[in-house]
């Protein structure tokens, strides 16, 4: 069988959703290995995966706080800086050194992200493996080019010095290096892609992957007791990162309070939250999801592709208050398809968010067709499975996406 590599970066919503197609591809009989932040170094062994870290807990936190910082930059050169500044060529060349070492000649498949697969790719083009790349949204595809030429502008020196370390010339065409992965797979369903911009012609479509199938169920105590009260409360997350504007908490819960609910809030950094919080708010580092979801009035949250992946599988009224990335995109789909409302950040009162989560609650959103399909993990396994024919057959040129 195969060996497959997997990198990726991010937070939970970037992460586990890899984790749980290695451990499909796993159970298929593949040698998975994961190269991803030392933070999730527990998902990825119990996972059953091999794991290669690509940074220190330490480094990570401070990777996080360092994006937050440049999180409505204009200026392209701050991206450079926020690249020197946390040492990203370096994890870079560490990364594409990592699977070089590990490499079975005509035995492995490099699986990573569109926007920051940068290393795949030049592992891939450096042993001659095919390289799948797995998009978690519509809008990692759709930015493809922006990012190329951002690259090519203030990161391409960094990126072709890397790649002399590893004996590469430097990146001659961005855009095509960029989209030069074998075959690309999109984590979300048909419905959700026909609501906006459609995915790149070839795409595979697997459907939603949600990142907390695989995680514990149990309530806290405390969450549990509030769930249990009269009034249902109303849910209230951002992420697992630090990428929000610092009125999303303050706004959200200025907004629920003014409906008379309580509200639960789930924020892994707590210096993101209002403090001190009233009374009927209560934070929680982390909260079960798949648990919680169906059991609160609505869900207010930045438009993360895996909680509103969830929100629907629980059909649950849901407001998204997005801004920045992906977020903006996600949340237009959901209310084209009927089944969320969005406030972009110009529009972020307590009273319009306030109203918005009213009339989600009074109109509660309508099924969607394949909202957790059992097969999305499997379908995206067989997508990285289908270029296995090329690691003892391959072409001349790698294969086009148009």
């Amino acid at each position: 069988m195969a060996l497959i590599l997997m990198v990726i970066h991010g937070t939970d919503g970037d992460v586990l959703p890899f984790v749980r197609v290695g451990r499909a591809l796993r159970g298929r009989g593949h040698d998975v290995t994961v190269l991803t932040h030392a933070y999730y170094r527990s998902a990825v062994h119990r996972a059953g995966l091999g794991f290669v870290p690509v940074d220190t807990v330490a480094e990570y936190e401070r990777y996080l706080a360092d994006a937050a910082g440049q999180f409505d930059e204009t200026d392209i050169s701050e991206f450079r800086r926020h690249f020197d500044r946390t040492g990203l060529f370096d994890q870079f060349l560490l990364e594409c050194r990592e699977m070089l070492r590990l490499h079975r000649p005509h035995q492995t498949v490099l699986v990573g992200a569109p926007i920051s697969g940068q290393s795949v790719l030049t592992a891939a083009e450096a042993l001659d493996a095919p390289a799948v790349c797995l998009a978690a949204s519509p809008f990692q595809l759709m930015a493809l080019p922006g990012v190329a030429g951002i690259y090519r502008e203030v990161l391409a020196d960094g990126v072709d010095t890397a790649r002399a370390g590893i004996g590469l010339g430097p990146v001659t065409d961005w855009p095509a290096w960029m989209s030069s992965a074998r075959h690309y797979v999109g984590l979300w369903p048909a419905w959700f892609d026909a609501a906006g911009p459609p995915a790149p012609a070839g795409t595979d479509l697997a459907g939603f992957v949600l990142a907390d199938e695989d995680t514990s169920d149990d309530i806290p105590p405390a969450a549990r007791e509030l769930l249990a009260g009269d009034v249902a409360p109303v849910l209230v997350t951002g992420g697992t990162g630090r990428l929000l504007q610092r009125r999303f908490y303050r706004t959200a819960v200025d907004a629920i309070r003014s409906l008379g609910r309580p509200a639960l809030l789930a924020v892994r950094h707590g210096d993101l939250v209002p403090d001190p919080l009233p009374p009927d708010v209560h934070r929680f580092v982390k909260l079960p999801f798949r648990a919680v979801m169906p059991r609160v009035a609505a869900v207010v949250h930045h438009g993360g592709i895996g909680t509103l992946g969830r929100a629907l599988a629980a059909g649950t009224p849901q407001v998204a208050m997005a801004a920045g990335l992906d977020r903006p995109d996600n949340a237009r789909r959901l209310a084209a398809y009927g089944v969320g409302r969005w406030l972009p950040e110009g529009e972020w009162t307590a009273d319009a968010v306030a109203a918005a989560i009213r009339a989600a609650i009074d109109d509660r959103p309508p099924a969607v067709p394949d909202p957790l399909a059992a097969t999305s993990v499997e379908r995206a396994a067989d997508a990285v499975e289908s270029v296995l024919p090329d690691l003892t057959r391959r072409p001349e040129t790698p294969l086009s996406r148009s």
